[in-house]
C-alpha cells in the first residue's frame, strides 16, 4: 500500500498518528515509525522549553531510525523551537493553525519536509503556494483541536482538488481500515488518526479516561466552542461528554467569567500541580481527582475503539484491514 505521501515521507504505511499534546510522548511516536507509519510528537507548548524538545527528539531518535515529525501550533511563537527542531536535524515539520508562510521557508531551508494543517481547500491552496509539502485535511469529527467546520467526507476531496497533485492527508473520524480505505478512495494520500491511538499502550493517560474511551459510542461526543481554555481564543475543541460539560449546559452554556465552579481545582497532578475546572489538560496516569471533570479530548471515531492494544499492532491491523477492502473492491470492479 505504498501512496505519493509514502514516497514523500519516505515511510511504508500511509498512516500518520495525530500529535495528542499531553498523551503523545517518544515512546509512542517511536512505535508508530518503527511499525511503518510516521510517528509525531507535539513539543508546542509553553511546558515544552527548548532543552525538552531536545531531550525528546534526541530520546526518539534512540528508539527508532525511521522518520518521525514534530507539530508546532503556529497560534504561538514557534521560531525558536522550529530552529532547535532544524538544529536536530528533525526530518518533518507540522504546522497547526494560522499562516503558516514565515516558516515554511526556513524550515524547508533546514531541510525538513512539511506539512500543515487545514480545515478548507483555500487554507490549502495557501499552505501550497507558501510551499507546504503535504496538506492534512481535518474534519470536523476530529477530537482535540479542530480547525475548520466541514465534515471529513465532503472537505477531502474539495482539498484534492485544490491542491493536486500534492499529497493531502484525511483526518477526523478515521480509527480503522475501512476509513484508511474511504479516504484513499476519495484521493487522498494517507490518513491521520488520534483517538484509536489513544488506546495504545504506550500512552500514560488516566485509567479513567482509558475506560471512558473503550466505553464511548460514536454520539458520546460533543463540539465546544471554547470551553476548556488553551490559552488562544476562538479554540474548538471536541471532547467526551462529561460533568464539566453537563453542568455548563445546564447553566445555559455561560461564558468565560460566569461558569460554574470557574477556578475550583478539581484534579493534581505530580507533574504539572494542581489542575482548576475548564483548564486544557490532558489526564494523565498521575492525575488524582475528580478525572471526570476534566477535558476528556476524542472524536467521533471513538465508537471504533474498543480494545487497548500496542501501536505496532494498530498500524498494521488498519493496514491489513485496508488491504483487504482494496483487494476485494478491486476484484468486485472487475467483474
Amino acid at each position: 500500500m505504498r501512496t505519493a505521501l509514502c514516497d514523500k515521507l519516505g515511510i511504508e504505511t500511509p498512516i500518520i498518528q495525530a500529535p495528542m499534546g499531553g498523551a503523545v510522548g517518544p515512546r509512542l511516536a517511536a512505535a508508530v515509525s518503527n511499525a511503518g507509519g510516521l510517528g509525531t510528537l507535539p513539543l508546542w507548548a509553553a511546558s515544552v522549553d527548548i532543552e525538552t524538545l531536545r531531550s525528546q527528539v534526541r530520546e526518539i531518535k534512540s528508539l527508532t531510525s525511521k522518520p518521525f515529525a514534530v507539530n508546532l501550533n503556529l497560534e504561538f511563537p514557534q521560531e525558536e523551537r522550529l530552529e532547535a527542531c532544524l538544529q536536530e536535524r528533525v526530518p518533518v515539520i507540522s504546522f497547526f493553525w494560522r499562516d503558516p508562510s514565515s516558516l515554511v521557508p526556513r524550515a524547508k531551508a533546514g531541510g525538513a519536509i512539511v506539512m500543515h494543517t487545514v480545515g478548507s481547500a483555500k487554507e490549502a491552496q495557501a499552505a501550497v503556494r507558501c510551499g507546504v509539502d503535504v496538506v492534512v485535511a481535518q474534519g470536523w469529527e476530529a477530537g482535540g483541536h479542530v480547525r475548520g467546520t466541514v465534515a471529513t467526507m465532503p472537505l477531502l476531496p474539495a482539498v484534492v482538488d485544490a491542491v493536486a497533485p500534492v499529497p493531502v492527508v484525511a483526518a477526523g473520524g478515521i480509527a480503522d481500515g475501512r476509513g484508511l480505505a474511504a479516504a484513499l478512495a476519495l484521493g487522498a494520500s494517507g490518513v491521520w488518526i488520534g483517538t484509536r491511538f489513544l488506546a495504545s499502550t504506550e500512552v500514560a493517560i488516566h485509567p479513567h479516561y482509558r475506560g471512558r474511551l473503550l466505553e464511548a459510542s460514536e454520539d458520546d461526543t460533543v463540539y465546544l466552542e471554547n470551553l476548556f481554555d488553551i490559552g488562544w481564543p476562538n479554540a474548538p475543541h471536541r471532547v467526551l461528554r462529561n460533568k464539566t460539560v453537563a453542568e455548563w449546559e445546564a447553566a445555559g452554556r455561560p461564558e468565560t467569567g460566569k461558569r460554574p465552579g470557574e477556578g475550583d481545582v478539581v484534579a493534581t497532578s505530580k507533574s504539572r500541580g494542581p489542575i482548576v475546572r475548564y483548564r486544557s489538560y490532558t489526564p494523565a496516569a498521575d492525575a488524582e481527582g475528580d478525572i471526570d471533570a476534566l477535558p476528556l479530548w476524542a472524536g467521533q471515531s471513538v465508537a471504533l475503539v474498543k480494545r487497548l492494544q500496542p501501536a505496532a499492532d494498530i498500524v498494521h491491523e488498519i493496514r491489513a484491514e485496508a488491504s483487504a477492502i482494496l483487494k476485494r473492491l478491486g476484484a468486485m470492479s472487475g467483474n
